[in-house]
C-alpha cells in the first residue's frame, strides 16, 4: 500500500482533524485505514480491506439514518465519488448515524489526492457542533418571538401589527380576491389617572383585565396591543362575518362596567376593508380609530349608542344620604376590626365598600363597587365556587353558619389566598336582609 513514514505523517495531520479516515486506492478498491475510531467502533471495520466500496456501502445500509441512507450510497459509489472528485477534487455532506441506538451527526468528507489514484474518505463527529447550532436557533426563535409579545398581556404587540400591516398592504396591492377584513381598535379609559392615583402596578392589571375582556370577546381573532392603552383586533373568516353582535357585547360590557365601577371601561371602533376606496391597510385602521374616538366621548358623557341602553339592566345607583349611612357603618366596622380586610355591602342597592387593602390586594379598581358579589365569585377558585354560593346564601338568609365558610381566592399574580370571613347580616325593621359584611381572616 504505502510506505510506514508516509502512513505516519498523513495520520499524524489527519488524526487532529478527522475521527476516521480512510486511503482508498480509487481503480482497486483497497484502502487503510489511517485513523482508528472509538466513533466506529461498533461496526468492527478492518484495518485494510480489498473492496471500501463494498464495506462501506454495506455499512451504510446497517447504521445510516434511514432519512440520509439515499445520500450515503450515492457517496460511496466509486464511478460516482470518482467523476465527482475529479471535477471538483473534494465533497463534504452531513449525514447521520445510529449507533446503539442513538442519532451521531457526522461530517462525510472525501478528497481526491494529488497523484490522482487514491482518494481520502474522512468523517468527523459533529454532534456538538449541530447541538449548538440548534441550541442557537432556538434561542434565536425564542428572541423573534418575544420581540413579537408584548410581556405585560403575553399577547402580539406592535411590532407584530406592523408586520400584519405590510402584510395586508401586500394583499391590497395585489388586489388579492375575495379580501375581507376588519379592524376594531380598542382604548382603555382613564389608564393615566390610575397610574397617577393609584400607582402603575394597578394600572397594569387594569390594562391586563382590558386584554382579557377583549380575547374573551374575539376568541378566534389576533389581538395586538398596539400602544400604552391601545388595542388592535385583527378580524376575519367567521367573526369577520359577526363583527356586530362581538361588538355589541364588548360595548355591552364595557358599559356596565362603567356603570359598577367593576372593571375597566373600553372605548371601541369598528371598519371594515373597502376594496373600492382603501389603498392601504392605514386607511382601514384609521377610519376604526375615529369611530373609536367617537364611542369614547358617548362612554365619557355617560351615554350609550341605545342598542347597548336596551340591552342593558340599569338599576337605580345608591342615594348619597345611603351611601353616607354606608360609609358611617363601615368605619365602625374597620375601627372594631383593627384593620385588614373588611367589607360592608347595602343588599339593597347591591353598593358595596371594601377596605383599601383587600382593593389593592386583589386588584380592584376602587374601594366602592355595584354588584360585588358577581364580581368577587370571579376571584374564586372553581373547586371552592360552589360552596361558596351555598353558604353566603344560607348566612344572608339566616339559615347559615358563617363560621363554615373558608375558600381560596386569586390574587393578580396568579397566586391564591386562603380566605376565611367572619361575616354578620343587619336586618330592616321588617326582618329583611338589609346590610351584609364583616372582616376576613388571611390564612
Amino acid at each position: 500500500m504505502i510506505d510506514q513514514a508516509a502512513f505516519n505523517q498523513i495520520a499524524e495531520t489527519l488524526a487532529a482533524h478527522y475521527d476516521s479516515v480512510f486511503y482508498v486506492d480509487a481503480e482497486t478498491g483497497s484502502y487503510t485505514m489511517f485513523v482508528p475510531t472509538q466513533m466506529l467502533g461498533e461496526l468492527q471495520i478492518p484495518e485494510e480491506g480489498e473492496d471500501f466500496f463494498q464495506m462501506a456501502r454495506g455499512n451504510a445500509n446497517k447504521y445510516v439514518h434511514p432519512d440520509d441512507l439515499e445520500t450515503a450510497l450515492l457517496i460511496h459509489d466509486k464511478e460516482t465519488i470518482i467523476d465527482t472528485l475529479k471535477k471538483n477534487g473534494s465533497y463534504s455532506v452531513s449525514l447521520r448515524l445510529v449507533m446503539d441506538g442513538s442519532i451521531i451527526h457526522v461530517r462525510h468528507v472525501d478528497m481526491m489526492c494529488g497523484d490522482g489514484k487514491h482518494i481520502l474518505f474522512c468523517m468527523e463527529n459533529i454532534d456538538d457542533e449541530v447541538k449548538e447550532k440548534q441550541a442557537q436557533l432556538k434561542e434565536l426563535q425564542s428572541a423573534e418571538r418575544r420581540i413579537r409579545l408584548d410581556e405585560l398581556t403575553g399577547i402580539k404587540n406592535y411590532n407584530a401589527f406592523m408586520e400584519l400591516g405590510r402584510s395586508m398592504d401586500t394583499s391590497i396591492r395585489m388586489a388579492e380576491p375575495g379580501l375581507a377584513f376588519g379592524i376594531i381598535v380598542c382604548d382603555v379609559n382613564d389608564l393615566k389617572h390610575y397610574n397617577d392615583t393609584r400607582g402603575h402596578s394597578f394600572g397594569d392589571e387594569v390594562l391586563r383585565r382590558a386584554c382579557r375582556m377583549i380575547c374573551d370577546n374575539f376568541v378566534h381573532s389576533p389581538v395586538y396591543r398596539t400602544g400604552g392603552d391601545e388595542f388592535v383586533v385583527y378580524l376575519t373568516g367567521e367573526e369577520y362575518e359577526i363583527r356586530e353582535e362581538l361588538l355589541e357585547n364588548l360595548r355591552r360590557e364595557s358599559y356596565a362596567n362603567g356603570r359598577s365601577r367593576s372593571g375597566p371601561v373600553i372605548a371601541t371602533g369598528l371598519s371594515v376593508y373597502e376594496p373600492a376606496s382603501d389603498a392601504t391597510f392605514s386607511d382601514v385602521v384609521k377610519r376604526a380609530d375615529l369611530d373609536m374616538y367617537e364611542n369614547k366621548k358617548l362612554l365619557k358623557s355617560g351615554g350609550t349608542d341605545g342598542r347597548v341602553e336596551t340591552a342593558t339592566k340599569v338599576e337605580l345607583p345608591i342615594p348619597e344620604g345611603r351611601k353616607r349611612k354606608l360609609d358611617a357603618m363601615f368605619g365602625a366596622l374597620l375601627t372594631t376590626a383593627g384593620g385588614g380586610y373588611v367589607f360592608l355591602n347595602d343588599l339593597r342597592y347591591d353598593y358595596s365598600r371594601w377596605s383599601a387593602v383587600l382593593a389593592d390586594d386583589y386588584g380592584f379598581e376602587s374601594e366602592y363597587m355595584y354588584h360585588a358579589g358577581k364580581i368577587w365569585q370571579e376571584y374564586i377558585h372553581p373547586d371552592d365556587l360552589a360552596k361558596y354560593k351555598e353558604i353566603v346564601d344560607s348566612i344572608i338568609s339566616g339559615k347559615g353558619d358563617p363560621e363554615d365558610l373558608k375558600y381560596r381566592a386569586r390574587r393578580p399574580d396568579g397566586t391564591y389566598m386562603v380566605l376565611q370571613p367572619r361575616a354578620f347580616v343587619l336586618c330592616d325593621d321588617e326582618g329583611n336582609p338589609e346590610y351584609y359584611g364583616g372582616m376576613i381572616i388571611r390564612h
